[in-house]
């Protein structure tokens, strides 16, 4: 198929460089021209503007930071739905609040254009060899007509149903790594205290029931102070805004979402760039 990817920060590239090992027409698109060239090398048209990308395939993917940024490339200048034509589908892999997935939706529909949300979960490394998990919602038909397509991008795909279900799993599911990643760093840091290997704690950990693959794989690379970013701690921290955004237009209340806001937003000035476990960090360096 040719697909089209406005995007390619890490997600987008490692999408769209798997997408190419299995055969299909790729055309990319990014603001910082120099995050193409890796999937350039490899075959992919690139493109000045998300309009292009659209006129030349059959479903795109937006892959971009937040709704801001996916309503900029869906409808603004130069933009994706600029470029319709006929069996245009559009399709977006960002992490954005359900309530605006939603609202995106509806704007392609009245432009005559079929849209899924399709948030993943993995990283790059799992997304270059199209090992990703994929939520999709959307209208039934047009998740019908992209399966094969999804199956090469996850190797497994839950269809949940209306715009904005996705993304309402996808949050949820953002949520469970900031705490997760919060409570490992923390294990770590007490144990440290009381002179316990913080390799012991995490032996013990994975020897019960509460292990994580976060415990069995990044616990380590965190002892190791290895933080090559996957996912960083500044995007895992916009992530917790939108859930917050989202508990408080659904009428929930997440006290402990609420604090985990609060403390990645205080390591983000220093720890940002990094991969989201650095939080084990600045909890060190905290007094």
């Amino acid at each position: 198929m040719r697909i089209g990817i406005v995007g390619t920060g890490l997600l987008g590239n490692a999408v769209g460089l798997n997408l190419l090992k299995r055969g299909h027409v790729v055309t990319a698109y990014n603001r910082t021209k120099s995050k193409t060239k890796e999937l350039e090398e490899n075959g992919a048209k690139i493109v000045d503007s998300p309009k292009k990308v659209s006129e030349n395939s059959d479903v795109v993917f937006s892959i971009v930071k937040n709704a801001d940024a996916v309503r900029k490339v869906a409808f603004g200048d130069e933009c994706i739905a600029c470029g319709k034509h006929d069996g245009l589908i559009v399709c977006d892999m960002s992490t954005i609040n359900p309530i605006a997935s939603k609202e995106i939706a509806q704007e392609f529909s009245s432009r005559g254009i079929p849209f899924c949300d399709t948030p993943v979960m993995g990283g790059p490394n799992v997304a270059i060899t199209g090992d990703l998990l994929m939520m999709v919602g959307g209208e039934k038909a047009t998740f019908e007509k992209c399966e094969k397509l999804f199956n090469d991008i996850a190797n497994k795909v839950f269809y949940l149903g209306q715009n904005g279900t996705a993304h309402s799993v996808k949050i949820a599911m953002n949520l469970q790594i900031a705490m997760l990643a919060l409570a490992i760093a923390e294990g770590i840091t007490l144990a440290r205290a009381s002179k316990i290997k913080p390799e012991t704690f995490l032996e013990i950990l994975n020897s019960t029931y509460f292990k994580t693959g976060m415990s069995e794989n990044k616990a380590y690379k965190m002892l190791k102070q290895d933080y090559s970013p996957t996912f960083t701690l500044s995007n895992l921290k916009k992530d917790l805004d939108t859930i917050n955004e989202a508990a408080k237009a659904f009428g929930v209340n997440l006290p402990m979402a609420t604090k985990a806001n609060q403390i990645y937003q205080d390591a983000e000035e220093e720890f940002g760039s990094l991969d989201y476990t650095a939080i084990l960090e600045y909890l060190s360096k905290s007094k």
